[in-house]
């Protein structure tokens, strides 16, 4: 018995239903299965239920900008993203490919053009395995709803605790340097500021940690940085 190969799964989140219609009809034409979402919300929650093998993202979404979306979706997901956008500008474009777009389409847009950036975008990145709430010990870091729990309690984080608690999960048994970590969570300004990071880490392990001033979880790699251990012996 011969088996159908599975259609690739598109999810198009747009907020404009005729666009939808457009791209639905296009797609399924061309042999893709297409799910659709009209706000940025439901686009991520629908990504983390299933994840799609490709993205078509409007950035000019009713609830929060498609830029928005894009980088929370960087946070846990690789997977492939197609803009498709009525803002021609350099900088949109830009901003979007800075924030994690792997392409990028203006509109009005020809369906030719569309599928063959579409097939190119599938060609080039391969979608890794998405996994979107962590565990370690007896805390839960839920990246899609961006929601710590520890014990089932909620805990409550600011963004930057959070931004620090994000990027050391999503590098979990690794060791991330005082540089790196002042990079991606304060930026080139923060870049020496290693006061900040002290400051942060302390406040994150109280609230992590079962014994912060004898962390099992976010250690300190002395002269280096830190790193989040996530099954320590």
């Amino acid at each position: 018995m011969t088996q159908t190969p599975a259609k690739l799964d598109i999810l198009v989140i747009d907020d404009e239903v005729q666009i939808r219609r457009l791209l639905r009809f296009t797609l399924e034409d061309a042999g893709y299965s297409v799910r659709e979402e009209d706000c940025g919300q439901k686009g991520l929650v629908a990504i983390a239920h299933r994840a799609p093998d490709a993205i078509i993202l409007d950035l000019g979404l009713p609830d929060i900008s498609g830029q928005e979306v894009l980088k929370r979706l960087r946070e846990w997901s690789a997977i492939p993203v197609l803009v498709l956008s009525v803002f021609g500008e350099e900088g949109s474009k830009v901003g979007a490919l800075d924030a994690g777009a792997d392409d990028y389409l203006t509109k009005p847009f020809s369906g030719g053009e569309l599928l063959a950036r579409l097939r190119a975008l599938l060609r080039r990145v391969k979608p890794t395995e998405t996994n979107t709430v962590i565990r370690f010990g007896n805390v839960e870091v839920d990246l899609v709803q961006r929601r710590v729990t520890k014990s089932g309690a909620m805990v409550k984080l600011t963004a930057k605790e959070y931004a620090l608690l994000r990027l050391l999960i999503t590098n979990r048994d690794k060791v991330l340097t005082h540089s790196q970590i002042l990079e991606d969570v304060w930026g080139p300004d923060g870049q020496g500021q290693t006061h900040y990071l002290r400051v942060f880490m302390m406040r994150l392990r109280r609230k992590i940690e079962d014994e912060p001033n004898s962390p099992k979880h976010l250690q300190t790699e002395s002269t280096i940085g830190y790193r989040l251990v996530s099954d320590p012996a």
